[in-house]
C-alpha cells in the first residue's frame, strides 16, 4: 500500500511540475515576442510566432460604439522593422496568467503602453499559442485598447 501511495505522489508530482514548466515556456515565448518588439527585432519575434498569426485589436470608439478590427500581423512587422530610432516603444506586462491543455495555451497579459515614456494606453493582451514540436508559438493575438480607465488620468 505504501509503494502505491509513493508512486501516485511521483504521479501527481511530475504532473503538477510538467504543467508549471509549460508554463514557464509559454511565459518565455511572450517575452521573447516582446524583446524582439521592444529591440525592434522581427526576426526574434517572428521566431516564437507561427507562420500565419491573427490578430485583432478591440476597443470603444468615440461615440461608445464597440469595435473589432482585423489586423495584419505583416503590417506589425513592418512598422517595427521601419520604426524610427528616436521613438521608444515600451509596452510593459502587468501579470501573466496562463492556461495549458496539452499543445494549446492561453496567454492573459494586462499591459501598459507608452511611447517616448509619455503614458498612451492599457488594456489586455490575449495570446492564443500552439505547441509546434518543442516549441510554443503564437497563432493568434487579441489586445484591447483603453484610456479612460487605465487610472493614469
Amino acid at each position: 500500500m505504501i509503494r502505491v501511495i509513493f508512486y501516485l505522489f511521483l504521479l501527481f508530482t511530475s504532473m503538477l511540475f510538467g504543467q508549471t514548466n509549460e508554463k514557464e515556456q509559454v511565459q518565455a515565448s511572450v517575452d521573447t515576442f516582446f524583446e524582439g518588439f521592444h529591440k525592434g527585432d522581427t526576426t526574434l519575434m517572428k521566431s516564437v510566432m507561427a507562420d500565419k498569426v491573427i490578430m485583432q485589436t478591440a476597443y470603444r470608439n468615440k461615440e461608445g460604439k464597440d469595435i473589432l478590427v482585423n489586423e495584419e500581423i505583416d503590417k506589425l512587422i513592418k512598422a517595427i522593422a521601419n520604426r524610427p530610432k528616436e521613438q521608444k516603444w515600451d509596452e510593459r506586462l502587468l501579470d501573466y496568467s496562463i492556461q495549458v491543455d496539452g499543445n494549446m495555451a492561453n496567454a492573459w497579459t494586462p499591459y501598459e503602453f507608452w511611447f517616448n515614456d509619455q503614458f498612451s494606453h492599457c488594456g489586455v493582451n490575449s495570446f492564443q499559442l500552439f505547441k509546434d514540436g518543442d516549441k510554443w508559438k503564437i497563432i493568434y493575438l487579441i489586445d484591447t485598447r483603453r484610456r479612460s480607465t487605465c487610472g493614469k488620468e
